[in-house]
């Protein structure tokens, strides 16, 4: 039996069904270089979101993650379970039914659209996911703390040297639409023009170095790790000043109330008042530091001068609320913005932090440039909750040990990032899912440690030398001296 169990085979999502504490990888060889070079190539595209126009209205959005998902997808389909396939096509098939609700059937040709990216989407995410809990938790942390620390290194280099230069040339190759030219603006508000290290805009590299940082802070077993993280806030904030940073210190709550507070694979309530406590102290520290690092910033927002916050943030938090009350069932359907464009636009104008004096925006994708709200926007509050009951089930069913963690990741994130259809936004789902699981795991090598501590402990006790005895005196020897009756005491 022993030779029939090879020492490289991968855990099957049976295993997600034994208990907590019992839960361990069979393997400790983790994933190979090959597939530590698709992870690569898929957080490429994320970071760049080079896009490929297959057609007018077709695009291949994020096409590195795309490959790169759908090679890693093939490569794990052995581990794809039953229930997860049916799990993953019940999904998609609640996604149809909503467009074919959606008020206005004039507009499903776009609908059904929305719907293809979003299954191209979901598809090479679940190829992600599947790559990375396969893997021992100290590759997972070293690459993406490496990836960190390089764009960390790269914004540096281009602020100081002349990378700068040789980023916007390639930037200009490689994006036709959509490239930032707003340094006036970063002037104004940084008094420094803002990294954007080959990436179409700074609020991409500020976005990916907060993902990639968590999924390292999550995944990592150094004892120190959160101190480390800390200093990654504050030097992320020195080389890419961006409000996006702040959110690093804001995710540090989920972590600690749902992750760090469990032990052995349950909820410690102890433990959870512990860490409530520094989880806390963590928020209040992400207010002060963004009312002193972002001053400037802060009070265009409070003045109701900053549009990137409007259409961001605050403009899709009204706009849901509008929508969700105008069309509860269905919502305005996948990619509907062209349906309520104008009443997104009158909402808007009605708002006081909106000026008429902004540009106007164009195309209607640009008003709502938030999944979060864009998940309620299209979906509405009945479609919306049903969904998100079912992937919430979908990943229970993959063995994620806390669906709430990667809820309110996925949503506070959401607050800089938009294209609910797009890669990212099913990237951020399934990347933080996976790296609750690793963090849930007992590894081979973490639980060999454990016992060779408890032997080396045991070698020690018995290499310690035996407590010294006075000798015993009988009171009448045999030959009259102490010590030397051999029969002992009565």
């Amino acid at each position: 039996m022993a030779h029939a169990l090879d020492d490289r085979r991968h855990f099957s999502h049976a295993d997600w069904f034994a208990p907590r504490t019992a839960r361990t990888v069979t393997s400790n060889v983790g994933i190979d270089g090959f597939d530590m070079l698709l992870i690569c190539i898929f957080l490429i595209g994320l970071y760049t979101h080079y896009t490929i126009a297959l057609s007018d209205k077709v695009p291949f959005p994020s096409a590195p993650s795309g490959i790169a998902g759908v090679i890693l997808l093939w490569r794990q389909r052995h581990q794809i379970t039953e229930k997860a396939f049916i799990g993953y096509l019940l999904i998609l098939f609640l996604y149809v039914v909503s467009i074919l609700l959606a008020p206005d059937l004039t507009y499903l040709s776009r609908r059904l659209n929305g719907v293809i990216q979003l299954t191209y989407s979901i598809t090479i995410g679940y190829g992600l996911f599947l790559t990375v809990v396969q893997a021992r938790r100290s590759q997972i942390a070293g690459l993406f703390l490496f990836i960190s620390v390089f764009i960390l290194i790269g914004c540096v280099l281009e602020d100081y040297t002349g990378l700068r230069e040789i980023s916007d040339r390639v930037r200009q190759v490689l994006y036709s639409k959509g490239i930032y030219d707003s340094d006036l603006r970063d002037m104004l508000l940084y008094n420094r023009v803002r990294p954007k290290f080959f990436a179409s805009e700074p609020a991409s590299v500020t976005f990916c170095f907060s993902l990639f940082a968590f999924v390292w802070f999550v995944t990592s077993r150094w004892r120190l790790k959160l101190f480390l993280y800390v200093a990654l806030v504050g030097v992320g904030i020195f080389a890419m000043p961006g409000p996006t940073l702040t959110l690093m210190l804001v995710l540090i709550l989920p972590y600690m109330l749902f992750l760090a507070s469990r032990k052995n694979g349950r909820l410690s309530v102890l433990r959870l008042f512990k860490v409530a406590i520094v989880a806390t102290f963590f928020l209040a520290a992400a207010v002060i530091v963004g009312q002193s690092a972002f001053h400037n910033r802060l009070q265009q927002i409070e003045n109701g001068n900053d549009p990137s916050f409007f259409y961001r943030v605050w403009g899709p938090t009204i706009a849901a609320r509008e929508i969700m009350r105008d069309y509860p069932i269905t919502g305005a359907g996948i990619t509907g913005e062209p349906f309520i464009e104008q009443r997104v636009i009158m909402i808007y104008a009605r708002s006081p932090a909106y000026s008429t004096a902004w540009r106007a925006v164009s195309p209607a994708t640009e008003l709502l440039i938030n999944y979060f709200w864009l998940h309620w926007i299209y979906l509405g509050i009945f479609f919306g909750v049903v969904i998100m009951a079912a992937l919430s089930s979908w990943l229970f069913v993959l063995g994620v040990p806390s669906v709430a963690f990667c809820w309110i990741v996925w949503a506070v994130l959401g607050q800089a990032s938009g294209a609910y259809v797009g890669p990212t936004c099913w990237a951020v789902l399934f990347l933080t899912g996976a790296a609750a699981v690793l963090y849930d795991r007992v590894e081979p090598e973490a639980e060999r440690g454990r016992k060779a501590r408890i032997t080396l402990r045991a070698r020690l006790e018995r290499l310690r030398p035996p407590l010294r005895v006075e000798p015993h005196f009988a009171i009448g020897g045999a030959n009259g001296r102490p010590g030397t009756d051999r029969r002992g005491p009565d």
